[in-house]
């Protein structure tokens, strides 16, 4: 009798083995939801999904393994993903996630300029409300021109002199222009900005992906300027580690040893994904195109998560 049952406790467990294993590849966003690390993700990836839906749209992402989220607030909005700063907030409390960043820009105006720096001040308190630590500019338009160029970096460091007193940070996100020589000069633009900006005001959220493109290395970079590197924006072709054409272990070794920390990923709709139909020819709808990112979320969440260079 008690080899019967010391029998059925091996089959109960070999059983409850597989069915485990089954529920596991059946809802693939919970495989990549275990471990400590903190996989962020940049929540213009699945922009559309998140303002239809904020709270369904966290908790997908938070099973899938992200903990830190970077915001977008385009036009310098007063609200996040259309709720109040402290509303979207506790739903990532709730859901395990910390809120790190946020992108959003306001271009100079000299002739405006106090009501400029006043909306600066409105965005920094709702930043800092989100618990955040950055405040990245995602992108500026200037002439690549020593001297526009100049006053760039002289309002980035206006700018972030304020930001520090909300105990923030500001950052500059980079595109692949930014990598090209000014036009009266052999300097690089994303350079210049470098060793112009106020170190204590000002820091630079790398996107390895547009370096890349911009024909640069972005190892290269962070060992040559490795306090000023704060952040990466880890992207690809689509799914991250996929292309094959980004060295993503040299990037978060260098990283490392720089001593710095967050990362988010981004996943940008690609074109083919835009212009997708459906069997009858129909277009893909917005709730297609954003369930494919969603499964490009999952698999990336999945890569960084099991590589073994990713901390």
């Amino acid at each position: 009798m008690k080899r019967f049952f010391r029998q059925c406790g091996k089959l109960m467990a070999a059983f409850t083995c597989v069915a485990i294993a089954i529920a596991m590849l059946a809802i693939p966003e919970m495989v990549s939801a275990k471990g400590n690390k903190k996989v962020g993700i940049q929540l213009y990836s699945v922009m559309d999904a998140v303002r239809e839906n904020p709270k369904a749209s966290i908790e997908r992402l938070a099973g899938m393994g992200y903990k830190a989220f970077e915001l977008v607030q385009w036009g310098g909005d007063t609200k996040v993903f259309g709720l109040p700063a402290e509303e979207f907030k506790a739903l990532c409390d709730q859901n395990g996630v910390k809120i790190i960043s946020t992108h959003s820009s306001i271009q100079e105006d000299t002739a405006k300029e106090d009501e400029i720096m006043q909306r600066w001040r409105q965005l920094f308190e709702i930043q800092k409300a989100c618990g955040g630590k950055y405040f990245v500019i995602p992108s500026y338009n200037v002439d690549y021109t020593v001297k526009d160029v100049q006053q760039m970096c002289n309002y980035f460091n206006r700018v972030g002199k304020i930001a520090k007193e909300y105990g923030l940070k500001l950052g500059y996100h980079n595109h692949a222009n930014e990598y090209k020589k000014l036009k009266d000069s052999d300097k690089v633009m994303w350079e210049y900005l470098v060793e112009n900006t106020d170190p204590r005001y000002v820091c630079f959220e790398m996107d390895v992906y547009w370096c890349t493109k911009g024909g640069k290395d972005p190892v290269a970079y962070l060992k040559k300027y490795p306090k000023r590197i704060e952040m990466l924006h880890i992207k690809d072709e689509f799914v991250i580690g996929e292309s094959g054409t980004i060295n993503f272990e040299a990037i978060f070794n260098q990283f490392y040893k720089n001593g710095m920390k967050n990362y988010v990923v981004e996943i940008e709709t690609p074109k083919a994904l835009r212009e997708k139909t459906n069997a009858d020819g129909s277009k893909y709808t917005k709730e297609q195109i954003m369930n494919e990112m969603f499964v490009a979320a999952q698999k990336s969440a999945a890569y960084l998560t099991n590589a073994k260079f990713v901390k």
